[in-house]
C-alpha cells in the first residue's frame, strides 16, 4: 500500500472483479439488449440470454460478498473481543447487545488508544458505524480485509 489508509481511502476493490468482470458482463448485458430490440427472429433467445446474464452477475456478486464477508466479519468480531480484553480485562460479550455488528467492524479502525473510548462513546451516544469512523483521530488500517 503505497497510501496510508484512511477514512476517504478504505474502500478496497479487487480489480479482476470489479473493472475486468463487471464490465464484461455489463458489455454482454447491453449486447443482450440490443439484439433483443433489434432482431425479430431471435428476440427470445436474446431476451433469455439477457435473463442469463443478469442471473450470472447477481450471483457471482452475492457469493462474492457472502463468503468472503462471513468469514471476514467473524475474524474481525474476534479480534476486536481480544482487543478488548487486552486493554481492559473485560470481556466484548458483554457489550454486544449494545452496539451492532455494524458499530463493532467500524471500531476496528481505532487504534488502541481511541479503542475503549470510542467503544463508550458509541454505546452511550449510539453512534452511527459512519459517525463512529469520523471519530477515530488516529486511523489504524486494516489493509488485509476483503
Amino acid at each position: 500500500m503505497s497510501q496510508k489508509q484512511n477514512y476517504k481511502n478504505h474502500i478496497r476493490f479487487y480489480p479482476p472483479h470489479h473493472f475486468v468482470f463487471y464490465p464484461l458482463m455489463l458489455i454482454l448485458l447491453a449486447a443482450t439488449a440490443y439484439y433483443a430490440s433489434k432482431s425479430e427472429e431471435y428476440k427470445q433467445l436474446w431476451l433469455f440470454m439477457g435473463m442469463l446474464t443478469v442471473a450470472v452477475i447477481w450471483l457471482s456478486f452475492m457469493l462474492r460478498q457472502h463468503y468472503a464477508l462471513t468469514l471476514q466479519n467473524r475474524l474481525v468480531m474476534l479480534e476486536m473481543r481480544y482487543r478488548y480484553f487486552v486493554l481492559t480485562g473485560k470481556r466484548l460479550e458483554l457489550l454486544e447487545d449494545k452496539l451492532s455488528q455494524g458499530q463493532i467492524f467500524a471500531l476496528r479502525f481505532a487504534p488502541d488508544e481511541e479503542l475503549v473510548i470510542l467503544i463508550d462513546k458509541a454505546v452511550n451516544e449510539n453512534l452511527s458505524p459512519n459517525a463512529i469512523k469520523k471519530s477515530i483521530k488516529n486511523w489504524r488500517a486494516d489493509n488485509r480485509r476483503v
